[in-house]
């Protein structure tokens, strides 16, 4: 269907989301492009007199005045596969002062005695185990009060932390602002297409858009993935929330709301785990939407608090991108249902397929993808050879994001507000 250039302001309601489709994410995909390009020359493109150093001698962080121990918190739920090569990774950091806190949050595999033999091989390992499963936010909760540290580093139980990664975070905490600061996930397992297009998803929807919101001045959440905290300020909030769906946006929210300074923090990098069946991946983005809708259904009333007022972006956004999912869904409806039955040509949707108008929303799309991994490429070299598969990458992503949405309403409001988030280990992909 043809798209206006200049909306009517006699839109018909298909007109109206057709029109919106269209321009929501063209002017969100610039806005995000402007910001991160800024992001990288003012905060991460390296000094003129580093730029010519080799290897990554560029990349080594900075010494700072002090080193404060700070303890990395693994929350673990039947993760026996991959536990072992996270805490080897968490060992090799060149952070001179820290320690492991493994919490097991009822495992029904394995992963009990792989903590306990890792606990008993390093003197830097402890670990703490729950008899039934009581929920991530729980598990992070638990070992924020159970060390005496006063940072704390959560990683996920597949991860591989990067060895100068929790330098990098640390550098942030020299502000006394700084309440959380947030790694930068690199997807490991590309040997499907479903990972492939992940790579540039992680480098376009996490690495860009948090730059840009950092340049623009609140970011929406912390990765759940790699992420260090001042154990002051979750003591201001009263640390995670375990009736939250994801415990990283919510912990995020309520840091800002009060005050904090949540940060981003490219070169402090994680290599992760994706899915990589449909399942895995749809189970994954419905919980990540509903977790969304959660937060912004708990904090809809700041729009009248003008203390709380950098935080309206955010939540106008939020709020857009779910219209925009509605909008997509109105118009595929129609059309189908003007396949079977007559409607009035006010609800008439002739086609569904895309015209010059997807040809343009596509072309923005990849040159958002392309930018993102072109800020990444100094962190991860491959991540271009990804490139090749992105053009299925915008519609597989607005299908995806469109049904996640369509479903995470109704069941978000249908939940019981103070039901406890429990977790299962998420699909992990198909290494061995």
């Amino acid at each position: 269907m043809m798209i206006p250039l200049i909306p009517d302001p006699g839109l018909s309601p298909v007109e109206f989301f057709s029109t919106y489709s269209f321009y929501y994410p063209m002017f969100m995909a610039y806005l995000w492009m402007i910001g991160a390009v800024f992001y990288y020359v003012r905060y991460e493109r390296p000094p003129r007199s580093h730029r010519d150093l080799p290897g990554n001698q560029a990349e080594t962080p900075p010494p700072l005045s002090e080193y404060p121990l700070v303890t990395m918190v693994v929350p673990c739920h039947n993760e026996g596969r991959d536990i072992a090569a996270t805490v080897r990774y968490l060992l090799a950091s060149t952070y001179p002062n820290f320690d492991i806190l493994l919490v097991d949050d009822g495992s029904a595999d394995e992963t009990q005695h792989i903590l306990d033999a890792l606990a008993t091989q390093h003197t830097k390992v402890r670990v703490i185990h729950f008899t039934r499963n009581q929920g991530k936010a729980v598990a992070l909760n638990t070992a924020a009060l159970m060390t005496p540290a006063q940072y704390l580093c959560c990683i996920d139980a597949d991860a591989l932390l990067d060895p100068h990664a929790l330098s990098w975070l640390m550098v942030h905490f020299l502000n006394p602002r700084v309440g959380a600061v947030t790694g930068n996930p690199r997807v490991r397992n590309r040997s499907t297409l479903l990972g492939r297009l992940q790579v540039g998803e992680f480098s376009s929807i996490v690495g860009l858009i948090k730059r840009a919101q950092r340049t623009y001045g609140r970011i929406f959440t912390v990765s759940g993935v790699v992420a260090c905290f001042r154990k002051a300020a979750l003591h201001d909030v009263a640390y995670w929330s375990p009736d939250m769906l994801t415990e990283d946006i919510d912990v995020t929210w309520k840091l800002e709301l009060r005050h904090w300074d949540v940060r981003f923090e490219p070169k402090a990098q994680c290599w992760i785990l994706v899915p990589e069946t449909l399942r895995g991946l749809m189970t994954q983005r419905l919980r990540w939407s509903m977790g969304g809708i959660q937060v912004m259904l708990k904090n809809w009333r700041i729009e009248h608090v003008w203390a709380a007022r950098r935080m309206w972006p955010v939540l106008l956004e939020f709020f857009m991108s779910v219209v925009w999912a509605y909008g997509i869904f109105f118009i595929a409806v129609l059309w189908l249902l003007g396949k079977v039955i007559d409607l009035p040509p006010y609800y008439q949707v002739t086609t569904f397929l895309s015209g010059w108008n997807g040809v343009i929303v596509g072309t923005t799309c990849l040159l958002q993808i392309g930018t993102s991994l072109a800020l990444d490429a100094r962190y991860d070299k491959y991540s271009f050879k990804a490139f090749y598969w992105m053009i299925w990458y915008p519609l597989a992503y607005w299908i995806l994001n469109m049904l996640t949405t369509i479903i995470a309403v109704p069941r978000t409001l249908l939940r019981k507000g103070n039901q406890r988030a429990r977790w299962t280990s998420p699909d992990r992909g198909l290494l061995p």
